[in-house]
């Protein structure tokens, strides 16, 4: 069992990069056998590997034609994040005068992680979670939790996006900056310049990643 487990996160995690890294455009038919063959694998973990890929919003099942790469749609992207600017600045607000030191000490703990993973450029799978647990961190004390679960499912929805808006947009240095400036924010109780930076930050990302898509397109095109 073990075994079968990790031939199905080898090819989840091999197919997430190459998605990712735009070999596969959206729209594109990945068929289980061919990928079988290409990993050298039974068909049942690369059916595994795909559902993973699903749950994170990379890939997506039609009815009697299988497994196809998702669309990277501009208004997709604008519409998940006009969602989180709106639920998580929402979030933020009732958060912040409930924050405890150890809830400050968490999410200041993970920043550092995050801090190292970003700096390395190491954990590139995990860059995106140390985002939402950092954010999670600072919103938990709001005691909202069904906020919370879709604030969850919007993250997992725009984890691809926030990955490649780190990786390709060189704008590491300056998500950074962003996410130590929410903390100190948070640490002096200053709720609305911390909404207004998290809204900020949100928007700006959002606005990095459609440009790269469109660069792309672009790119694409003269090809």
């Amino acid at each position: 069992m073990a075994t079968f487990k990790t031939r199905a996160q080898f090819v989840a995690d091999d197919l997430r990069r190459r998605i990712l890294g735009g070999e596969f455009q959206g729209g594109t038919q990945l068929r289980q056998d061919a990928l079988a063959k290409d990993y050298d694998v039974s068909r049942i973990p690369v059916r595994e590997a795909l559902l993973t890929l699903e749950s994170e919003g990379l890939v997506e099942f039609h009815a009697h034609r299988g497994a196809f790469t998702t669309e990277l749609s501009v208004a997709k992207i604008r519409e998940l994040f006009d969602l989180r600017v709106l639920l998580e600045t929402y979030v933020l607000r009732h958060a912040i005068s409930e924050l405890t030191e150890d809830d400050l000490l968490k999410a200041e703990r993970i920043l550092e992680k995050y801090d190292d993973a970003l700096n390395s450029g190491g954990e590139i799978d995990n860059w995106s979670e140390y985002n939402f647990a950092f954010h999670q961190a600072l919103y938990a004390p709001a005691r909202l939790p069904e906020t919370l679960a879709l604030i969850s499912q919007l993250n997992t929805k725009s984890d691809r996006y926030i990955r490649m808006q780190l990786l390709y947009t060189q704008e590491i240095e300056k998500a950074e900056r962003e996410h130590h400036g929410l903390l100190d924010f948070a640490r002096q109780g200053q709720a609305d310049e911390a909404c207004e930076l998290l809204q900020r930050h949100i928007q700006e990302a959002c606005e990095g990643i459609v440009t790269l898509l469109e660069e792309r397109a672009q790119r694409g095109d003269a090809d």
